[in-house]
């Protein structure tokens, strides 16, 4: 399934019906009077939090939501039909904006969630509705509401409780395989990764959840290689994980360009936690490890992790230093396999 974070939708709830103008005639009935029954509400439009989506790519190839529009009162006070709703079903951590992509209208972080988009247009009165003492054959009726035409915007944001950031190759999707079952793509190019990708990591008997976003170069924040698209991605996620290259000899200036990079986005983006790992030390022997090591602590300012995700080398220290940053409420026990029972 194509991995699609942004889409543009066209809304419209539906119109309510209009009220009847209706007069009782009937053979051998003396009194007759007005009859005519109130228009249907027209359906509104919904959207709502599923379980089991983990894109808008629904919505690529469906734009268009229309609400039914109610139906029309009729004469024996007969009320119209209400128009059926319509529901737009998203996935976990959806936002929905306003046209100017900057006015955020709902923010659906659960499962089974809704928020209204659009409400249907109230049905109007039928000449029963006026009938009055003074007023005995009312020869008016109201006409229904029209619905609310709209244009709003989705925007994924993933639900993660740790993002990986880092410069191309890295090593952020090595990371991921070797700590999940996720089997994000691996190869020795840059932008090997096209759009983020989700595991679910365990250590010392708990579970969360951590999520790859594709690499940032130095200008993403202006558009830059796959640029900064994909850094909301990681708004949600109580830290940050920062691997840099241990086989680079710009060790310091590849930190500092993720740093910029996070700093011109804005936010809450630059002040989350964040853990900073030297990744790929099997390919250095103990200088090298060593004046790497001491090149990054410089430029970070404090200490760092020393790690490898294809000797699986650190990997127990960098998840229990990310697991101690997580809250209580986000993390989720890990089942317990059970054991085979002996049998004679």
């Amino acid at each position: 399934m194509k991995f699609l974070d942004l889409a543009k939708v066209y809304i419209r709830s539906g119109a309510g019906g209009n009220g009847c103008v209706s007069f009782r005639r009937e053979k051998f009935m003396e009194y007759g009077g007005p009859d005519g029954g109130d228009g249907g509400r027209g359906g509104s439009v919904w959207v709502e939090v599923t379980e089991g989506l983990n894109t808008l790519i629904d919505f690529r190839y469906q734009q268009h939501f229309f609400a039914k529009n109610g139906q029309s009162g009729m004469g024996r006070q007969r009320t119209g039909k209400d128009g059926d709703d319509i529901v737009l079903r998203v996935p976990v951590g959806t936002e929905i904006m306003d046209e100017d992509q900057e006015t955020v209208l709902a923010d659906l972080t659960e499962v089974g969630e809704r928020f209204l988009l659009a409400k249907g247009g109230n049905g109007g009165f039928g000449n029963l509705h006026f009938k009055s003492a003074t007023n005995q054959a009312p020869r008016r009726a109201n006409s229904g509401q029209d619905g609310i035409e709209r244009t709003i915007w989705l925007r994924l944001k993933l639900i993660a409780d740790v993002g990986l950031l880092g410069l191309p190759n890295a090593g952020k999707s090595t990371f991921l395989s070797a700590t999940s079952n996720a089997r994000p793509k691996i190869a020795d190019y840059p932008f090997t990764t096209l759009h983020p990708n989700l595991g679910v990591v365990g250590i010392d008997g708990v579970e969360f959840v951590v999520a790859d976003i594709p690499g940032l170069i130095a200008g993403a924040h202006e558009g830059r290689g796959i640029g900064d698209r994909f850094l909301g991605h990681v708004e949600r996620c109580a830290v940050l994980l920062h691997l840099v290259d241990g086989t680079s000899e710009t060790i310091a200036e590849d930190y500092q360009t993720i740093i910029n990079e996070l700093e011109a986005y804005g936010g809450e983006l630059a002040e989350k936690p964040r853990i900073t790992a030297l990744n790929k030390i099997d390919s250095l022997d103990d200088e090298e490890r060593a004046e790497a090591k001491a090149a990054l602590e410089a430029a970070v300012g404090g200490p760092v992790f020393m790690m490898s995700g294809v000797s699986r080398e650190g990997l127990n220290e960098v998840l229990r230093s990310m697991r101690t940053q997580i809250d209580e409420d986000r993390l989720r026990q890990k089942p317990q396999e059970e054991q085979d029972t002996w049998q004679p």
